[in-house]
């Protein structure tokens, strides 16, 4: 199965925009070996290559590891780095405990499926070692709650890869809506188009030489070998996955919950439809959050707002008492009044900007500050996304307690907010 063009084009444009450039071997300066951040990778396919090479061009980074259950994607990640780094060092591995024995390693990067996220950032943290994770930051709400206790417990940093966040364009739709320019914002409307493959019945096999699967399923219950379940399917099978909902919640929510910064959610109400074929994430999913004096909507089509028709498949609209701000990833209008006007100039440039997601982690790891993207922030962000999903699962809507983090006089979607690992993969 080939990668979606979304998708594709995701990693593609990320992949620029993440360092702005990928810098060639004679192009890194050189540092001393005792400033050197000596960092481990683990997960290899399209995203762990990403975060690879993005970490490959800063001279202050030393990579030292490599790690994925696939044999294939550890030989071709490996020869990569032979080209970006002549004459490193690095190990590999397939087992990714060994990367968190050893001493030396100071940081990791988790490119992993979905539902081994939590598990290897809360040992990592436990192991001493600071995160910079793929997101979403958890495969169930639990999961996001241990990584925070143990980030905390230990004194770690932690950023979650939502690239995008470093962007310029994110950064100035945070100060125009901040500035009040637009009024109070009373209503947010968030999309992303698109469905899932429909992968047709089940073609169980035998488990290629190459992989491990059983390590590879981890804490997800048990399932025969199918290709359509593994490399980058895998996030359209609910065992490791929410779809994509699951896959750009965070993307396009985040600069929405990082202007407003929404308090007091008081309930989520989703609908949606099952894909078909042996996928079975949501087709499409729609959501309502109700928070204090703010609405949230989520909705799997365009809505129909002042320059949504004529932009991508994926944006986020800004609704006050006096105007509105529409943005995608790289874009940003204002309508003052219905009328459309250009950038504000007059609106102060308030927020520091990143100089590179990457850049901006191995700064906090050096300065024991924690970054842009950071573990508390990054959970907030998730939280609703998961909501979202058990609102759809249970088929109603849902009540939900603000300050207690569970649902109101609902056992049934509270036992929902975690899942039971495998017991031989419950390593935490």
């Amino acid at each position: 199965m080939k990668l979606s063009s979304t998708r594709r084009d995701f990693i593609r444009k990320t992949s620029i925009a993440g360092m702005g450039m990928l810098m060639l071997p004679g192009m890194l300066r050189k540092v001393a070996a005792s400033d050197r951040l000596r960092v481990a990778h683990i997960g290899l396919g399209g995203m762990g290559n990403a975060h690879m090479k993005w970490f490959a061009a800063i001279p202050e980074v030393e990579i030292v590891a490599l790690c994925d259950v696939d044999q294939l994607h550890l030989d071709s990640t490996m020869q990569t780095l032979n080209t970006l780094r002549p004459g490193h060092k690095a190990q590999a591995y397939k087992d990714f405990r060994h990367i968190l024995d050893r001493k030396d390693i100071d940081a990791i990067s988790c490119a992993t499926p979905d539902h081994w996220h939590s598990q290897i950032a809360t040992l990592a943290f436990k192991a001493g070692k600071d995160v910079y994770g793929e997101k979403p930051l958890s495969y169930d709400v639990k999961g996001g709650e241990e990584m925070l206790k143990n980030l905390k417990r230990y004194d770690r940093i932690f950023q979650l890869g939502t690239q995008i966040h470093a962007g310029d364009n994110y950064h100035r739709v945070v100060e125009l809506v901040r500035s009040g320019i637009l009024g109070k914002i009373h209503t947010v409307r968030l999309w992303k188009t698109g469905t899932p493959p429909d992968f047709g019945p089940a073609a169980y096999q035998p488990v290629p030489k190459n992989l491990d699967w059983d390590m590879w399923l981890g804490p997800a219950p048990v399932s025969e070998y199918d290709p359509q379940r593994c490399h980058f399917n895998w996030r359209y099978f609910s065992d490791y996955g929410h779809g994509v909902f699951g896959d750009f919640w965070s993307h396009i929510a985040d600069v929405a919950y990082w202007a407003v910064q929404p308090q007091g959610l008081k309930s989520i109400h989703a609908r949606g439809e099952q894909n078909t074929g042996i996928s079975n994430v949501q087709r499409w999913i729609d959501v309502d959050y109700e928070y204090e004096d703010l609405n949230v909507f989520w909705t799997s089509t365009v809505p129909n707002v002042p320059g949504a028709a004529t932009r991508s498949n994926i944006g986020a609209y800004f609704e006050g008492d006096k105007g509105t701000l529409i943005c995608d990833y790289n874009t940003h209008e204002v309508r003052i009044g219905g009328e459309l006007v250009p950038d504000l100039t007059h609106v102060p440039i308030t927020i520091e900007r990143s100089p590179g997601h990457q850049q901006n982690f191995v700064n906090a790891v050096k300065s024991r500050t924690q970054p842009e993207s950071n573990l508390e922030y990054a959970r907030k962000l998730t939280l609703p996304m998961h909501l979202g999903l058990i609102s759809y699962k249970s088929g109603r809507k849902l009540e939900w307690n603000d300050k207690r983090e569970r649902f109101v006089h609902d056992r049934e979607a509270n036992q929902l907010l975690s899942r039971e690992n495998r017991k031989e993969w419950d390593l935490t």
